[in-house]
């Protein structure tokens, strides 16, 4: 019988591939953690049968054409390949985003009883991504079959981070959350993305500037990956260059030193231009030193418009993560 493996990462993807776990793996990278949201209809559509949906809006997108025309599951919908699938695991990785795309997957599913009864999870740990190919086949992270209480828990809080307010999101905290055991680390995580109550800046932001503090920083020694000091894993590497670029171009820096940008693809594609990013030499303004030591508001100083889930942040509308009391704080 056909086995069939998602997963959120399509490096991971690629080594259950060579390990010959499945017969089908498809990575879903779909970003949920930064920018707008799809609009309902985009998402009610994205785990469906292929239509109208632009690229990028379907669950398919992130697989090879090729790997597709091989399994001949082109455009097909997420219920009805699961259906009739042998049997089909969800290894998900730890970190908000593929936390966030479990439960979206999960939520669609939840009317389908013949697709819910073939799925298994399996929460992967934060090693995962340091294995060889050749270990995958020797994995076996625990497997999970989702009950109906893992479906009504994974519709609010998909509910939640969908809300125009962060405020169902920060209630999550008062519920029990067991069922999914990284879910409770996530939904802090993201909350401490917000604007901090006093510097008005997010977490990773924070840490960019910690680590610049330090002294002799290059833009890469910022940036979160395997063994690198910002232990962040919310944002990815586009994500953390575009805000590192939002420190340092803005009317009021907190970085200087950034010798290129934006943080584009345009950018990379320029071996001189690129080259001269890696180069920069950074350190904190007066005011990213004021900030990093709790005595200045960096949106005080600055815009924000940024999305946080289905809230807008912007300076007319703050909300804000009060770290040291664990509270969320609602604009003034």
């Amino acid at each position: 019988m056909t086995k069939l493996i998602v997963t959120t990462d399509s490096s991971i993807a690629g080594a259950i591939q060579r390990a010959g776990l499945a017969d089908i793996v498809i990575a879903i990278e779909q970003r949920l953690v930064w920018g707008q949201l799809p609009s309902d209809a985009e998402l009610d559509a994205f785990f469906r049968p292929r239509t109208t949906q632009l690229h990028g809006l379907h669950w398919l997108d992130d697989t090879p054409p090729w790997r597709l025309d091989e399994w001949s599951v082109e455009g097909r919908g997420l219920i009805d390949l699961v259906s009739e699938c042998g049997s089909a695991e969800l290894w998900i990785g730890q970190e908000p985003n593929a936390q966030l795309l479990l439960l979206w997957l999960l939520n669609h599913c939840s009317s389908e009883d013949a697709a819910v009864s073939k799925l298994v999870m399996r929460q992967l740990d934060g090693a995962v991504g340091a294995v060889d190919p050749e270990q995958f086949a020797a994995l076996t992270p625990p497997i999970t079959r989702p009950t109906q209480d893992h479906l009504e828990l994974a519709g609010r809080v998909w509910r939640a981070y969908r809300a125009p307010m962060p405020q169902a999101w920060f209630d999550l905290l008062k519920t029990n959350l067991s069922l999914f055991p990284q879910l409770e680390r996530s939904i802090v995580d993201l909350l401490e993305e917000l604007p901090g109550i006093t510097t008005g800046l997010g977490a990773t932001e924070m840490r960019i500037l910690e680590l610049i503090a330090t002294g002799d920083a290059q833009p890469f020694d910022v940036f979160p990956g395997h063994q690198k000091r910002n232990e962040r894993r919310v944002f990815c590497y586009w994500e953390v260059g575009t805000l590192l670029d939002g420190l340092a171009r803005c009317p009021a820096p907190a970085i200087s030193g950034l010798e290129e940008g934006p943080f584009s693809l345009e950018m990379h594609d320029d071996a001189i231009r690129h080259a001269r990013y890696k180069q920069s030499r950074l350190s904190l303004t007066e005011l990213g030193r004021a900030v990093l030591a709790g005595e200045e508001d960096f949106l005080c100083h600055n815009p924000i418009h940024r999305w946080w889930g289905g809230t807008l942040l912007t300076n007319e509308r703050q909300w804000r993560w009060d770290c040291e009391g664990r509270s969320l704080v609602a604009p003034a």
